[in-house]
């Protein structure tokens, strides 16, 4: 398990205890945390699960596949080098404490 640290846009924090397989976006429906819409269901089809990953733990993680960059290409936030979506990163026990911060939208 691994602590995840969701920032929404205007600051507010919410670290969650997210289990070992799940995806970021998951941990953040489940536990209601605002800011992740997650319209497809993290079908990687929408992009409203859109977040940045903070600091150095952006290269804890494999690249994005081309489905998640063609989604990114897509959203209504500005795309940083550090954009993900949220469905597609599993979390592991080398993540613990991760923080994600999420667009002011994601529609």
């Amino acid at each position: 398990m691994a602590k995840i640290i969701y920032v929404e846009h205007e600051g507010i924090e919410h670290e969650v205890d997210v289990p070992d397989g799940w995806t970021v976006m998951q941990g953040a429906v489940t536990n209601g945390v605002p800011g992740i819409e997650a319209e497809c269901g993290g079908s990687c089809s929408c992009g409203t699960c859109h977040v940045y990953v903070e600091g150095e733990q952006a290269s804890l993680l494999p690249p994005p596949e081309d489905t998640e960059n063609a989604m990114l290409d897509m959203v209504a936030a500005e795309v940083k080098p550090t954009s993900r979506l949220a469905c597609q990163i599993k979390v592991t026990d080398a993540l613990d404490g991760l923080i994600v911060r999420m667009p002011a939208s994601q529609g």
